[in-house]
């Protein structure tokens, strides 16, 4: 297992005193870091040294960072966190949909930083998604229907048994294969995206807090007193409004997200 996490980083940051100041938050968390100003140059890095992770300035030099996450997209799976100064909620949907897996907003304090990079760290990976020595497209990994655990009676928002498959108004989601299928038709969500929505599903009629979103997302839900930065809190609305429009989910007459005001998101009732 420690072989599979290999502690290397890739920094991608046009400003000196950040690139600088995100090695060294690298670093003293144990990664081998390589890092330049250009995202040209950032692309090759990354393809040279096969990442874990990715620190990525929205704002380069040359081409903007969303072009550079596309085209890391296109031979890696390896985590990206895009650097931005931009708070604005397109902004940062279009980055997430670039294929970035987080974001932190400039500027940020280093624990915060370093705490993200660890949180991701501790999730699961689709593996097989990519072969690194490959230019290839992304494969997102089909369903093998004999390994499929039997879908719930209609309706019914309580997991299998085995708590790996869950249902409700449509929605099919697998946690063993991690496949998300609406109205019998696979939907392509980011890691955090498939996170979200397996914890409001598992934990059905019961309420969320954004808080409690990012310390499940940290896998330390139960340290009730751990810091939630406004940023992290920000980053959770970001990536349910991008979930939502993937479900086509209207938060007015919501299906699955169903937004309880001043306090979180649970799942709405079940329809007929």
């Amino acid at each position: 297992m420690a072989e599979d996490i290999r502690r290397t980083a890739v920094v991608i940051e046009d400003d000196g005193d950040i690139r600088s100041l995100v090695e060294t938050v690298l670093r003293q968390a144990g990664f081998e870091v390589a890092s330049t100003a250009s995202g040209t140059e950032g692309v090759e890095l990354v393809r040279a040294n096969k990442p874990t992770i990715i620190t990525l300035d929205i704002g380069l030099i040359d081409i903007d960072g969303l072009e550079v996450a596309r085209r890391i997209r296109l031979f890696t799976d390896c985590y990206i966190v895009m650097l931005t100064a931009q708070s604005d909620e397109a902004d940062l949907l279009f980055g997430l949909e670039s294929g970035a897996d987080d974001y932190v907003i400039k500027p940020f304090r280093p624990r915060e930083l370093r705490a993200r990079i660890e949180a991701m760290l501790r999730r699961p990976r689709i593996s097989g998604a990519f072969d690194t020595d490959a230019a290839a497209p992304r494969v997102v990994p089909a369903s093998v229907p004999e390994m499929q655990t039997a879908p719930p009676p209609t309706g019914a928002t309580e997991p299998a048994d085995d708590e790996l498959t869950y249902s409700h108004n449509g929605l099919k989601l697998n946690a063993d294969t991690r496949t998300v299928e609406l109205d019998a038709v696979e939907l392509d969500l980011t890691r955090t995206e498939f996170d979200l929505l397996q914890t409001i599903l598992h934990s059905k009629r019961r309420v969320r807090s954004k808080a409690d979103l990012v310390r499940k997302l940290r896998d330390d839900e139960y340290i009730v007193n751990d810091f939630v930065s406004e940023s992290e809190e920000r980053s959770i609305e970001v990536h349910l409004a991008n979930l939502r429009r993937k479900l086509s989910d209207d938060p007015k007459h919501p299906r699955w997200i169903e937004t309880v005001r001043g306090v979180g998101y649970r799942l709405p009732p079940s329809r007929s």
